[in-house]
Formats: C-alpha cells, sequence, structure tokens
C-alpha cells in the first residue's frame, strides 16, 4: 500500500483508518447498540458512501480524457483561433541554430495573410540595406539657392550675388512663381561643382536584378541616372510659354564651361507634365525609341520641393521655329499628301514633284500611335478639332478652338528630327492626358494612317503591357513615389491598356496593315 501524497487523499486514508474497524467491532461484539454508537456508525457508513462514488467518478472521467483527449485539444483550439491553420507550420521547430532544444510548451502560431498575389515585377526585390554613409555637410559661407519657401524674404534682401549667365529675376517669374536669388547661406556654391549636391548617394533609379530591363538599353540607364543623380551646377533660362528651364548638370569634362554642350543638361518642367516620364517608359516598352530619356527630381529650389520632369537635352535636334516649334513646316493639308504619298517607304525615292519630305512615311504611323494613346494633341491637333477640350487646354487657352472650319491650313506643331538623322522623327514635349474619357478620344490622331508599326501592336495585343510598365516605372523611384505607388501607377495603366483595346479593334475595322517598320 503506497502512502497517499495529496492532502485530501491523506485526510480520507487516515479517517477511514479509523472508522472501518470501529464500525465492524461495534457491529460483531455483544455489546448494547447505544443511541452514540449507531449516530457513529450511520456517520461512518455515509462517509464511506461518499467516498467510493467519488472514486468511481474519478477513475471514469480519466478513462475519457484518455480516450478523446487529443479531439477535445484540436476542438478547443479551433474555437479559439478558428483562422489560423493547425497543420504542419504550427508544428515547433525540434531545435534552435545553437543546437538547444525549445521547451514543449511553446506553441508557434503563423498568421496566413489573405492578401492576392501581386502581379510579378522581375528584378524589384530589394536587397538588405546596406548602411549609409553621411555626406558631410557644407562648411558656413557658402552660397544657396533660397525662395520664399526656403528662406525668408529678409535674407533674400541681404544679399544679391547672382550668377552669372544664368536665370536671374523675371526669367525665372512664370507660372506665378517669385524669382529665385542665391543668398549667403549653409548650402552650395554657385556656378561651382557643388552648386546643388544630391541629398543622399543612394541612386534614384532602383536596379536590384543584374541587368535592367531589355528595352532600356545601357545609353538610356546612364542617362538616367545623369539627369537624377547628377550635381545640378546651373541654371540657364529657356525662351518657352511653359515656363521651362535648363539644368546644367556636372558630367562634362573636367574644366568645360558651364553651359550646354560641354556639359550635359535636363529641361526642367513643371510638375504637372510628370506625365512626360510615362510617355519615356512606354516609348521605350513598345519598341518605337523615339523620345528622350527623362527622369523625375525634386527641386527644393522650385516649385516648393515637388517633384518635376526632367527630360535630357539633345543638342544634337535640328534648329527650330519659334512659332510652331519645328523643324520642318507642314500643315494638316501636307501632312495629308505625304500620308498617300507614302515617301521613302521600301528604299524608294520620291519624286520632285511629291512634295515629300525627308521624313520616313513610317515615322507618321509611330507617331499617329503614341499619340492616341496618351492623348497628346499638340503635333497633329494644334487646334483641338478631333474632342472637347476643357477651359484648360492650350488651344482653349490660345483662343485657337473657332479655326476648326479651315484644317488645311492649321499648323503641325513640335515636328523634329536630328541634324544628323532627318529621317526619323523625335517625340518632344509628350504630356499625356489619362483623364479623358473613351467617348472624347481624339480619332483625328488616327486620320489617314493606313499602317501601324508591328513591334508596337504585338505588345498592345499580349499580356504583358502591365508588367513591362510596372517593372520599367518601378526604376524611377521619384516618380513611382509621387504617383502613389503601385496603386496609382496602376490606375495610369488602366487607361492605357483600355485605349489599346479601343485601337486594336479600330485597327480591325478599318482593315489597316500591321507591317515591321524596323528600317
Amino acid at each position: 500500500m503506497t502512502c497517499p501524497d495529496k492532502p485530501g487523499q491523506l485526510i480520507n486514508w487516515f479517517i477511514c483508518s479509523l472508522c472501518v474497524p470501529r464500525v465492524c467491532k461495534l457491529w460483531s461484539s455483544r455489546r448494547p447498540r447505544t443511541r452514540r454508537n449507531l449516530l457513529l456508525g450511520t456517520a461512518c457508513a455515509i462517509y464511506l458512501g461518499f467516498l467510493v462514488s467519488q472514486v468511481g467518478r474519478a477513475s471514469l472521467q480519466r478513462g475519457q480524457v484518455a480516450e478523446k483527449g487529443p479531439h477535445r485539444s484540436r476542438d478547443t483550439a479551433e474555437a479559439s483561433f478558428p483562422e489560423i491553420p493547425l497543420d504542419g507550420t504550427l508544428a515547433p521547430p525540434e531545435s534552435q541554430g545553437n543546437g538547444s532544444t525549445l521547451q514543449p510548451n511553446v506553441v508557434y502560431i503563423t498568421l496566413r495573410s489573405k492578401r492576392s498575389k501581386p502581379a510579378n515585377i522581375r528584378g524589384t526585390v530589394k536587397p538588405k540595406r546596406r548602411k549609409k554613409h553621411a555626406v558631410a555637410s557644407a562648411a558656413p559661407g557658402q552660397e544657396a539657392l533660397v525662395g520664399p519657401s526656403l528662406q525668408p524674404q529678409e535674407a533674400a534682401r541681404a544679399a544679391d550675388a547672382v550668377a552669372p549667365g544664368y536665370a536671374q529675376g523675371a526669367n525665372l517669374a512664370k507660372m506665378g512663381e517669385r524669382p529665385w536669388r542665391l543668398v549667403r547661406g549653409p548650402g552650395v556654391r554657385a556656378g561651382g561643382p557643388d552648386f546643388l549636391q544630391p541629398s543622399s548617394r543612394e541612386s534614384n533609379i532602383r536596379i536590384y536584378s543584374e541587368s535592367a530591363p531589355s528595352w532600356l538599353s545601357k545609353d538610356d540607364i546612364r542617362r538616367m541616372r545623369l539627369l537624377a543623380d547628377s550635381t545640378v551646377a546651373g541654371l540657364r533660362p529657356v525662351s518657352s510659354k511653359s515656363g521651362a528651364r535648363l539644368l546644367v548638370l556636372e558630367g562634362g569634362a573636367p574644366g568645360a564651361v558651364l553651359r550646354c554642350g560641354p556639359s550635359p543638361c535636363g529641361l526642367l518642367k513643371q510638375p504637372l507634365d510628370m506625365s512626360e516620364v510615362f510617355a519615356f517608359h512606354l516609348d521605350r516598352i513598345l519598341g518605337l525609341n523615339r523620345t528622350l530619356p527623362s527622369v523625375s527630381r525634386k527641386a527644393e529650389f522650385i516649385q516648393d520641393g515637388r517633384p518635376c520632369p526632367i527630360i535630357l537635352w539633345d543638342a544634337s535636334l535640328s534648329p527650330t521655329s519659334n512659332d510652331t516649334h519645328s523643324s520642318v513646316k507642314l500643315t494638316w493639308g501636307t501632312y495629308q499628301q505625304l500620308l498617300k504619298q507614302k515617301c521613302w517607304q521600301n528604299g524608294r525615292v520620291p519624286k520632285p514633284e511629291s512634295g515629300c519630305t525627308e521624313i520616313h512615311h513610317h515615322e507618321w504611323s509611330k507617331m499617329a500611335l503614341f499619340d492616341f494613346l496618351l492623348q497628346i494633341y499638340n503635333r497633329l491637333d494644334t487646334d483641338c478639332c478631333g474632342f472637347r477640350p476643357r477651359k484648360e487646354d492650350t488651344c482653349v487657352q490660345n483662343g485657337l478652338r473657332p479655326k476648326c472650319d479651315n484644317q488645311g491650313s492649321a499648323a503641325l506643331a513640335h515636328i523634329i528630327q536630328r541634324k544628323h538623322d532627318p529621317r526619323h522623327l523625335v517625340f518632344i514635349d509628350n504630356k499625356g492626358f489619362f483623364d479623358r474619357s473613351e467617348d472624347n478620344l481624339n480619332f483625328k490622331l488616327l486620320e489617314g494612317i493606313k499602317e501601324f508599326p508591328a513591334s508596337a501592336v504585338s505588345v498592345l495585343k499580349s499580356q504583358h503591357l502591365r508588367q513591362k510598365l510596372l517593372q520599367s516605372l518601378f526604376l524611377d523611384k521619384v516618380y513611382w513615389e509621387s504617383q502613389g505607388g503601385r496603386q496609382g501607377i496602376e490606375k495610369l495603366i488602366d487607361v492605357i491598356e483600355h485605349r489599346a483595346k479601343i485601337l486594336i479593334t479600330y485597327i480591325n475595322a478599318h482593315g489597316a496593315k500591321v507591317l515591321p517598320m524596323n528600317e
């Protein structure tokens, strides 16, 4: 007989050892059964009965626990955590990395996300962030660009040292902005190599894979990084109604004069022209390769630090006229006659009386497709006669809307070639419009076009346009964040995909040809 280990069992065992012999002795002896003996015997009998019932119930419960223990524990866990998968993901690991075994009573819970799997963007997995080395701050006494959003106006009046040869005074006071001036203070040097240092050494062009996307050449990536990360060495005015200005960037030969040509330059535009960046990536994905590299960049001294598009300044472009900004003067009527002549197609030299220009016939097809997807009207429809314009559109502000009665004499704009390559066009001023509804699309841009580039049409028909645009636009960190991240970019892509379907329907309905145009 083993000694009980619990206090309750010890008390029961002690009472039983006293009661049982006494009851047996009372009932077996011949003494008279007095009232005291009867009461004591009855109490002992009742206690023994209660004790026997307790022992039976305890043994029955132990049997049920042994039979249904695993099922009950699983049901309890499911009731407490109904959405937690009770599979192998909850099993604790047998050992840690250092060899120590975990305690068996530790429970590991893995909550699975219900988020749908996003589209795969190849090469956009950001690696582990390395430590950043702090950039040494500029010494006191250097000069900085200040304006209403950077320094109080009293500091601007304290010194009027303006860099010679750069934009100053009224040249910068456009689009409702007050002029910026160079004043003494902590910052950068005027006209020197430290005119505007980048805020950090991390590039704004993100490439986390081994190579860039195939539709972007090495020169494209190099120029994008030049525009996004190079130090701004100066600012030059531009005679433009859009308020654009030139940023002189570092990257030229050592000791070169700070002007466009010896030094690389970028055309800084307004924040409302951010669609120029989208247009550049779309042009490369479609295989047209007619736009100039464009990135987004934050300029602290302009527009209160808001992101602005910067387009590479190309000195090889042919000189343009001041009224149409074109290297070739064309009207809408002349343009339609050129489309019928099919100038320079299949290597045929046009006749002198045909009126052909040096521009290849396929260039007009590429321009029409590109302009339709982005609804760019400032090249082929400067009077806004193919859609219902808004008050803020350029044609309405310039009073050109009533001229739609005589379209044959309407001048085309922004028709530009390169000096060394007059056969091909360069698409500039590519501000697109994503808020144009389907019933207000400008189909005049497609008028007279009978052929379309096969490479671009194949991309529009494929299911990879969205993935390529996401992958390409992700490279430009500032643009990606300025549009609200992936959610905002997806909305822009939705518009382009919808217009692509409309364009494919138009091509099929009008019997237009899809030809390879890789001359």
